[in-house]
C-alpha cells in the first residue's frame, strides 16, 4: 500500500463526553476552533465537527456551526464534515439544520441500534430526509456503519435511490450495542464493500489504535480523536486529539504511508 496516502478524519469533540469525564474536552467555539487547528497540524485532513452550546451541552445550532467553522477556516485549511447524528434523541429537524450552511461533507447513518444505555434513532424516513437536504445542498455523504446489517441497508437503498452513488464510508466499530472493534470484524466489513469503495474506520475505545493500523495496512482510511477514544494508552487520557493523530502519523510513514493533503484527500474522495 506504498504511495497509497493515508486520510486521517479526526472527530475533535463528539456529543457524548462531558468535562467531567474528559477534563481537555474542547467546548467553547475557540477552544474547538484551536483543536481542530491541532489536529490538522498534526495530520489531519478532514475534521469531523460536532458542536456545543454556551453551556457546553451538545447542539446542532446553525449559528454555532456556522461561527466554529469561519474560525476553524482562519486557523487552518481542512476538510470539514458536520454531523448531521447530533446527539440522542436530537429531533430530525434540528440535525439537518446545519447542511443548509453546505459543508464540503456530512454524515449520515444507516440504521437504529443500542448507544450505551439509549437508543440511536436512525429510521428510513429519517436516513431518507438528511439524504435529501444533504443532495440538496451538494454535500459528500459519509455513511455511517456500525452494524453488519447496515451494510444490507446501503445496498438496498442505492438500488432504491435513496442516497447518492458517490458516497465515502467511515465503520465506526466498538460502541455498546453495535458490532464490536475486532479485527475479524473489520475484514468483514470491508470484504462486504463494492469493488474500489474509499472507506474509514473508526475504532472506539481500546479498538482505535488496533483498527488504526491495521486499516493502515489494508489500504483503508482512520478517523482518530477523543470523540472516539479519551486514552493514549490504559489508564493515560490523551493530552490532545493531535497527541493521538501524531501517533498514527509516525506508524503510518514507518510503513510507507504518506498522510494525505487536504487537495490530495479531495481528489481521493472525488469531492
Amino acid at each position: 500500500m506504498a504511495n497509497n496516502p493515508l486520510i486521517i478524519t479526526c472527530p475533535i469533540v463528539g456529543a457524548e463526553l462531558t468535562k467531567e469525564h474528559y477534563p481537555y474536552l474542547p467546548t467553547t467555539p475557540e477552544e474547538v476552533a484551536e483543536a481542530a487547528r491541532g489536529a490538522v497540524e498534526a495530520g489531519a485532513s478532514i475534521i469531523h465537527l460536532h458542536v456545543r452550546d454556551e453551556e457546553g451541552k451538545p447542539s446542532q445550532r446553525v449559528d454555532i456551526f456556522q461561527d466554529i467553522t469561519k474560525k476553524i477556516r482562519e486557523r487552518c485549511e481542512c476538510i470539514i464534515e458536520y454531523s448531521s447524528g447530533g446527539a440522542v434523541g436530537t429531533p430530525l429537524e434540528e440535525r439537518c439544520a446545519p447542511l443548509k450552511l453546505k459543508p464540503e461533507m456530512a454524515t449520515l447513518d444507516m440504521g437504529t441500534m443500542n448507544f450505551g444505555p439509549d437508543i440511536f434513532e436512525n429510521s428510513e424516513h429519517t436516513i431518507r430526509t438528511i439524504s435529501r437536504a444533504i443532495q440538496e445542498n451538494h454535500i459528500m455523504p459519509t455513511l455511517g456503519v456500525l452494524d453488519y446489517g447496515m451494510m444490507d441497508t446501503i445496498d438496498r437503498y442505492l438500488e432504491k435511490g435513496y442516497i447518492p452513488e458517490k458516497i465515502h464510508i467511515c465503520f465506526v466499530l466498538g460502541v455498546p450495542g453495535g458490532m464490536s472493534g475486532g479485527i475479524k470484524n473489520l475484514v468483514l466489513m470491508v470484504d462486504r464493500l463494492r469493488p474500489g469503495q474509499v472507506w474509514t474506520i473508526g475504532g472506539v475505545g481500546r479498538f482505535q489504535l488496533l483498527l488504526a493500523v491495521h486499516a493502515i495496512a489494508m489500504g483503508g482510511h482512520v478517523r482518530v480523536g477523543i470523540e472516539d477514544n479519551i486514552y493514549y494508552r490504559k489508564g493515560e487520557l490523551a493530552k490532545s486529539n493531535a497527541q493521538l493523530i501524531e501517533r498514527i502519523v509516525r506508524i503510518s510513514k514507518e510503513m510507507d504511508r504518506p498522510i494525505a493533503t487536504v487537495d490530495e484527500t479531495r481528489e481521493i474522495l472525488e469531492i
